[in-house]
């Protein structure tokens, strides 16, 4: 990254271009110690959804960064899903839950899709049911605003079928070997860039 950057800051100019990051806990200071311009900087952290334009990218900025640079960004990743602006802090914890978040879900897919199986699909078939399952849970969030809590609800009747499934998932840790996952790979990403210094005070 250091490399890059370097590489890239003769070609920039102040007032014509702006710089949006993509790299994972590069500060915004760390690149501007870089650049050694007043050039408008954001990051964004998309996921692989972009692809098909489901991503959930976070961005954010300092405070040097005009409106007008912001909705520039916004719309740029507006074209692959969805956007929220989020403080610099939270741009590493935003990685684990959305970046690694989408290896989670497909995870949780494709155990749902080995239960499956398990219970009288064939593989393709369960896959789907399970997937398209999956697309129905979070668009009823998304769309519906509301709490996963309320939908559960929804499905959960007294000494239900569902209810005994629930809770027989949490006995073997679901919940919190998702909540573990994602605060691993959030403290794995903190670690992933950090600038040395030699004698000389020159980034090796």
């Amino acid at each position: 990254m250091s490399a890059v950057l370097r590489e890239i800051a003769p070609a920039l100019a102040e007032g014509e271009h702006l710089l949006i990051s993509t790299v994972s806990n590069v500060s915004i200071a760390e690149i501007k110690h870089h650049l050694e311009k007043e050039i408008p900087i954001l990051r964004a952290m998309p996921n692989i959804a972009v692809s098909v334009g489901k991503s959930m990218t976070s961005l954010c900025n300092d405070e040097s960064v005009r409106p007008e640079a912001k909705e520039e960004a916004r719309e740029i990743f507006a074209t692959m899903g969805e956007t929220m602006f989020i403080t610099e802090e939270q741009m590493t914890p935003a990685t684990a839950l959305c970046a690694c978040g989408i290896a989670f879900f497909l995870r949780a897919i494709r155990a749902a899709a080995q239960g499956g199986v398990e219970v009288g699909f064939h593989a393709e078939e369960a896959i789907r049911l399970a997937a398209q399952t999956a697309r129905g849970a979070a668009t009823l969030l998304l769309d519906g605003d509301t709490h996963p809590k309320v939908e559960i609800d929804k499905v959960t009747t007294p000494m239900g079928v569902t209810i005994a499934g629930l809770n027989e998932m949490e006995h073997h840790g679901f919940s919190s070997s998702m909540i573990r996952g994602i605060v691993t790979s959030s403290e794995k990403a903190a670690k992933l860039y950090q600038r040395q210094e030699n004698g000389n005070g020159k980034d090796q």
